[in-house]
């Protein structure tokens, strides 16, 4: 078993006895944290929805990231993961006790000195509380710099439930 589906698998397993759900709000994973999550047998029970937000515009309709954020701090901030987690959550209907939000550069392009390939945010938001914000630079090529983020989601989730 890939360390990706033993997380994932981990992660339900908590939420199920637990009785609650997650939702996903992707960017630069664009949509393998819902993937990963929603390959695992029985996890329609717990996985409640995920959304894919790749551009600007799309966090601001599906998510309510306000374009103030944006222009302040960038797609790739802790500020923004933060609102797209407590979006995914009101998005959710009262379905999803979680939010993973996650926001990165995953290159080859796109990289900059203050924001360099590899800079990852990652939010994981339980409703009704306050946001976990982690900040990280995964080294690789694009599939890798997704990979890691995907499965640190899953990991910093686990830790929390």
């Amino acid at each position: 078993m890939d360390k990706l589906s033993f997380f994932a698998k981990k992660l339900l397993s908590k939420l199920g006895h637990k009785g609650e759900r997650v939702c996903c709000a992707e960017s630069c994973t664009g949509g393998m944290i819902a993937a990963t999550l929603t390959d695992i047998p029985g996890s329609s029970a717990i996985f409640s929805r995920g959304f894919v937000t790749y551009s600007n515009e799309a966090k601001m309709e599906m998510l309510g990231v306000k374009s103030e954020t944006l222009e302040l701090h960038g797609a790739v901030s802790g500020q923004t993961v933060s609102e797209m987690a407590s979006g995914a959550l009101t998005a959710s209907n009262g379905e999803a006790d979680f939010a993973i939000a996650v926001s990165g550069v995953a290159g080859p392009e796109g990289g900059s000195a203050e924001k360099p390939v590899g800079l990852v945010y990652i939010c994981i938001l339980k409703k009704g509380g306050i946001g976990k914000i982690n900040r990280y630079i995964f080294d690789g090529d694009r599939h890798s710099v997704r990979v890691q983020t995907t499965q640190r989601a899953l990991e910093n989730l686990n830790l929390i439930v």
